[in-house]
């Protein structure tokens, strides 16, 4: 089994530098049924300058959630020495990111960036109106800090499982994009948020569902070429 999938406590060795690029890279691959249904908007109205317009808007997302990498790094770094030095604070910080996360799906925050993250027609006109060289940016942005609001409380549960595990990456996006584009995606979330507070009980009971927590028992697995 590929270590890489599972994922590991702290910064797996990374400088700065090539943790914030990795993450955005997978930020931009989780993020990205979030921000087509406007850019599809965004392609149809805009009428002149589309291709550097449709760029600007996917960079100002980009860097609304590639910024949230810093505090991804420092999470991730201080956590990692928890899990390797303090394994039980580690155990109950990861099950209040996992209840705080289940807490948060059922406010009417959540709802509120939730609902503007699944209808970017009510936020289109608004959108175009913007004016100045940095409107498209500044859109995006705009749109990413509402797609933050909407996630980042699932992506605190990602200290459970390892900030850059790509296993449980790939089933935060899927969670995600089914919140955002079922018709029943709110009571979708609400469901998710029962979920995360059971999954939270369960690390009590087993350290083990937070493969995260032991950096030794993600160490020990056997790789691809073993």
């Amino acid at each position: 089994m590929d270590m890489g999938l599972w994922g590991m406590p702290g910064t797996m060795g990374m400088s700065f530098g090539s943790f914030l690029i990795m993450w955005t890279l997978m930020m931009a691959a989780m993020m990205l049924t979030s921000i087509a249904p406007l850019a599809t908007l965004y392609e149809r109205t805009v009428t002149a300058h589309r291709g550097p317009r449709l760029t600007a808007l996917g960079g100002g997302y980009l860097l609304a959630w590639g910024s949230t990498g810093v505090v991804a790094f420092v999470v991730a770094d201080v956590f990692g020495d928890i899990a390797a030095d303090r394994p039980t604070l580690a155990r109950w910080v990861a099950v209040t990111c996992f209840v705080a996360a289940g807490l948060y799906q059922l406010t009417p925050l959540k709802m509120r960036c939730l609902d503007h993250c699944r209808s970017p027609l009510g936020h289109l006109m608004r959108y175009i109106g913007f004016r100045g060289p940095l409107r498209d940016v500044r859109a995006g942005i705009h749109h990413g800090l509402f797609c933050l609001g909407c996630c980042w409380a699932l992506m605190t549960v990602m200290v459970a499982f390892g900030v850059m595990n790509v296993a449980a990456m790939v089933g935060l996006a899927l969670v995600i994009a089914v919140e955002k584009h079922w018709r029943h995606g709110e009571r979708f979330a609400r469901v998710v948020g029962v979920v995360a507070v059971m999954w939270a009980v369960g690390i009590i009971i087993d350290p083990s569902v937070a493969p995260g927590l032991d950096p030794g028992a993600v160490m020990g697995m056997p790789t691809g070429g073993g």
